[in-house]
């Protein structure tokens, strides 16, 4: 197990899987940032801790049952001639929830424009249940190729080790920003319907490039960003 260590192919292999599962956790956070901020203050650090860290290990279990894993993809039944798997109704049922969760945050954010904020609160354990799940659904499609990558099944299983370790650093700082401006927040939901819906694409069968809607989310931020540093420099100069 331990040979890969003298081989640089799979340190690069390492380096390669671990920057994918960080570029591809980008909506885990997301949508983390929005089940947290309807936790408490002082226990929305222990959510992020314990739903990462919980997700991670099913994702652990996943890799080590490949032999199951497999039957994810097998068809149950079929509808009008297209094949029905489990990973299809798993990726289905977590794209309809993620619209209707970002669907009712932006419709409350509305309603409450103007408005002292008053926060639906969240179980604590029923945050941690809603990260985990839809950390798991994010993710099932790149624990599903790892069943043509059994030969380098300890790599697969370091670099998720180390990208949900990046992502429990970086979830507070992101969160925050997103929490504070309220035009991202609105931005980052809507990114989260768009992958609700591309969830729910693929449940049929129907391949949407990632690359086009990570393109279209980083397009999205920028603008978003020169926009927040044209109304800094337009307060400050109001303050001169």
């Amino acid at each position: 197990m331990m040979n890969w260590i003298s081989d640089p192919n799979a340190w690069l292999a390492l380096g390669t899987l671990t920057i994918l599962e960080i570029v591809l956790g980008i909506d885990n956070i997301i949508f983390l940032t929005l089940v947290v901020s309807k936790l408490p203050l002082q226990q929305r650090q222990s959510a992020r801790y314990i739903g990462l860290a919980g997700a991670m290990l099913v994702r652990l279990a996943l890799l080590s049952v490949i032999a199951w894993l497999v039957h994810l993809i097998h068809p149950l039944f079929s509808v009008g001639g297209m094949d029905i798997s489990a990973r299809d109704l798993i990726l289905f049922g977590g794209g309809v929830f993620l619209i209707w969760k970002a669907s009712s945050e932006i419709h409350e954010s509305i309603e409450n424009s103007g408005h002292e904020r008053s926060h639906r609160r969240l179980p604590f354990w029923g945050a941690i249940l809603q990260i985990m799940l839809l950390d798991i659904i994010f993710s099932l499609d790149s624990v599903i190729t790892a069943v043509g990558l059994s030969d380098h099944l300890f790599i697969m299983m370091a670099a998720i080790v180390i990208a949900v370790l990046i992502m429990m650093l970086a979830a507070k700082v992101i969160g925050d920003f997103v929490e504070s401006h309220p035009s991202v927040k609105m931005l980052a939901l809507a990114f989260l319907i768009l992958v609700g819906f591309t969830l729910i694409l693929e449940s049929c069968d129907i391949e949407v490039p990632k690359g086009y809607i990570y393109f279209a989310m980083f397009f999205s931020m920028a603008v978003e960003a020169l926009n927040l540093i044209r109304s800094k420099k337009n307060t400050d100069s109001d303050l001169v």
